[in-house]
């Protein structure tokens, strides 16, 4: 459990690095990060560093969720997707500022601990599911938002065809051994329109599922 010391320190480096959005911040504060890192980790929940998960992962550090959740301007009214479940703190973050939330991961393991971590918070807007999350979910579009947790060489085609009218999608693009660029798309009546916002580091976006 957060103290309010690390909660403190926490907001303090958020503001510092540019998450100036109350919502978001508010958000942030309601979600503990160390219930999505392992035992190992939970001293260092509070610093802003990404930390190792299960299956050969990251955990973001919180100043890059702050500033991708920030970038998407999620609404209250909004339905998300988001690729890349991990252990579910994006999400989670996510399922405070949104109406509903889709969250697609890979790795079956990790979809159930998201589950469970969503269930430990009582998180009952958030819809976990295991899947190849390049491919989106088009049962479900389109969406006000997508966020992608991983980087792809380019904005993929089949999310960027399931943005609705107006809608936006952050992206890190570019090749996995190098800084990539976080990019923001958003959905035109005539195309798409793409900003540059910061260079990160991502896992790469891997296509197909991982089964146990």
């Amino acid at each position: 459990m957060a103290s309010p010391e690390d909660t403190m320190r926490l907001q303090l480096t958020l503001r510092s690095r540019g998450v100036k959005d109350l919502r978001v911040l508010t958000a942030m504060e309601r979600v503990d990060r160390a219930i999505f890192v392992t035992e190992t980790f939970a001293a260092r929940a509070y610093d802003d560093v990404p930390l190792p998960i299960a299956g050969g992962q990251t955990i973001s550090q919180p100043s890059v969720v702050g500033q991708m959740t920030q970038a998407l301007g999620v609404q209250p009214r909004d339905k998300v997707l988001e690729v890349g479940t991990g252990t579910g703190y994006q999400a989670a973050i996510l399922s405070h500022l949104a109406r509903r939330v889709y969250t697609v991961e890979r790795q079956r393991a990790l979809t159930r601990i998201a589950q469970a971590n969503h269930k430990e918070l009582g998180l009952s807007n958030i819809t976990q599911i295991t899947g190849d999350g390049s491919y989106g979910l088009p049962d479900q579009a389109p969406f006000d938002r997508i966020l992608v947790t991983a980087a792809a060489e380019d904005p993929p085609g089949p999310l960027l065809a399931q943005l609705r009218i107006g809608g936006s999608m952050v992206v890190p693009v570019g090749v996995s051994d190098h800084v990539q660029t976080l990019i923001k798309v958003t959905r035109t009546e005539t195309g798409y329109e793409y900003e540059e916002l910061s260079p990160v580091r991502f896992v790469p976006l891997v296509e197909g599922v991982e089964h146990d």
